[in-house]
């Protein structure tokens, strides 16, 4: 894909500075701070708990801003990360330039700029979310030659007061528009706040979850984003759950990217799409069918996706969601384009030339087009996912396919035709792998694979440790079986994590 002319970018530092986000210099920041009079800076950095957290700074002076976006500032480890000693907890947060932004919120005008961890020695804190996620990526090119492009498709429903006209319908919201879809403008609002952010925004749409209450109702949205580095789509999930959550206390609603809202009706997920570039190109296809190392990544995958729910669904009710007929997986497996299979390969345009000029006579057919777009998706996760660990951990069960002897056996062994919940595919269900039921059970499968997250660094043990204690601090094995039929356990349940 040919890059966006920085002056058109919806980022507006990018915009005034007429640079691409990688080229800004701490210089540019100072220009852009001193001209368009900026008088505060906020610092970003994800916690231990996967949440956006914030340091603001007034600026005082020339001096004063130079070494803010120089050094840095300290902050109080063990109350960011459970891990960390009180005894010895200062650490370092530092800005990265080509993450600044304007705060779309401010009031006073402010720039924001994501961090990273630094130890009291100066080097990257290598548990912190953000380090985990680059380290991965960085493991993966070294042994193997591949990067990993992903982008999520953020799922959330937002929650309010019942309206009397164009009621909406149940489970029959997917891509409606106004006024039957509500709060369109909300989700219009947050994709321009998350550009300006510097997210790269592909599309907006009402998902298929409605649900309609004596006194409320509740709508479900979703924003998707492009292909981007895995730290980058990582970054522009976190910064966009701030936002939609900003953006529903200003207009007086709830927004949840909660797994499951309401037992018999669609729950949130957040499906990751990723690609495997090389030199710059996408090789997810080869002659026209999905290449070798695609099916490896895939086989990477399903071999670990058990343990990958540890990163990409951490609270009780995700395993609300992960039943059979919600399109929402419970074997393993893959197939294409195919909502019920655990990794799905959807279309990938390679016919694209022969559409544009048929609905365009026109137009010239271009071989190329659309070479570039073919994803496989993983379809586990949900919005409780600590999301710089799970895009770091599909980045390592990635780097597992590819260097698996009998990858390209798996992946043959464990794809499906058609629905998985098919009369025809009854036999080969009952044979298919599981994913956890529980997160007591994810807990159990991520030990048991520790030792591929560890290897060469990537995931530190006491991440791995932490994980594990809080899924097992749930106690939850057995919960789907103990609830049923419990209607108020069940909506208490799920109030108590409303916001993941």
């Amino acid at each position: 894909m040919k890059p966006a002319t920085p002056s058109l970018s919806p980022n507006p530092v990018a915009a005034f500075l007429d640079k691409t986000p990688a080229d800004i210099t701490k210089k540019d920041l100072i220009r852009y701070i001193s001209e368009k009079g900026i008088r505060m800076v906020k610092f970003r950095y994800v916690g231990g708990d996967g949440r956006l957290k914030t340091l603001d700074f007034v600026i005082s002076g020339p001096r004063h801003l130079d070494s803010l976006l120089s050094s840095g500032e300290r902050v109080d480890g063990s109350s960011l990360f459970s891990y960390i000693d009180a005894a010895s907890s200062d650490l370092y947060v530092v800005p990265r330039y080509r993450t600044a932004f304007l705060d779309p919120f401010a009031e006073i005008p402010t720039l924001d700029i994501l961090c990273a961890f630094y130890t009291s020695a100066g080097e990257r804190l290598p548990s912190s979310p953000e380090n985990v996620a680059r380290r991965a990526q960085e493991v993966l090119q070294e042994r193997t030659g591949f990067t990993v492009e992903a982008m999520g498709e953020l799922e959330y429903y937002i929650l309010s007061e019942r309206q009397p006209f164009y009621p909406i319908t149940a489970q029959k919201g997917y891509h409606e528009s106004a006024p039957f879809s509500k709060w369109e403008k909300l989700r219009a609002e947050a994709m321009a706040a998350v550009a300006q952010a510097g997210g790269a925004i592909k599309y907006g749409h009402s998902e298929t979850g409605h649900i309609r209450g004596e006194d409320h109702e509740m709508a479900q949205h979703e924003i998707e984003f492009l292909p981007v580095p895995i730290a980058d789509a990582a970054d522009q999930i976190v910064i966009a759950k701030w936002i939609l959550s900003v953006l529903g206390l200003k207009h007086g609603v709830r927004v949840s990217f909660a797994p499951k809202i309401s037992v018999g009706h669609a729950g949130s997920g957040l499906h990751v799409h990723a690609r495997l570039m090389k030199n710059g190109r996408n090789v997810m296809v080869a002659k026209g069918a999905l290449s070798e190392p695609a099916r490896k990544l895939i086989a990477g995958w399903l071999t670990m996706a058990p343990s990958l729910t540890a990163f990409g669904n951490t609270v009780p009710t995700s395993y609300l969601r992960l039943v059979p007929h919600q399109e929402a997986p419970t074997n393993v497996c893959w197939g294409e384009r195919n909502r019920s299979t655990l990794v799905r390969v959807p279309l990938g345009w390679l016919h694209s030339s022969d559409m544009l000029k048929d609905a365009n006579p026109r137009e010239k057919a271009d071989p190329e087009a659309g070479a570039q777009s073919q994803t496989v998706e993983f379809r586990a996760p949900d919005g409780s996912a600590q999301i710089h660990l799970l895009m770091a951990g599909l980045a390592v069960a990635a780097r597992h396919g590819l260097g698996m002897r009998d990858a390209l056996a798996a992946a043959k062994r464990l794809h499906v035709d058609g629905n998985v919940f098919s009369a025809e595919n009854k036999a080969l269900q009952a044979k298919l792998p599981q994913l956890p039921a529980s997160c007591a059970e994810s807990a159990e499968r991520l030990l048991a694979d520790r030792r591929i997250y560890e290897a060469e660094g990537v995931f530190s043990p006491v991440v791995i440790d932490g994980m594990v204690r809080k899924l097992q601090a749930y106690s939850d094995r057995d919960l789907s079986e103990r609830l049923f039929g419990k209607e108020e356990e069940i909506k208490k349940l799920v109030d108590e994590f409303l916001y993941c």
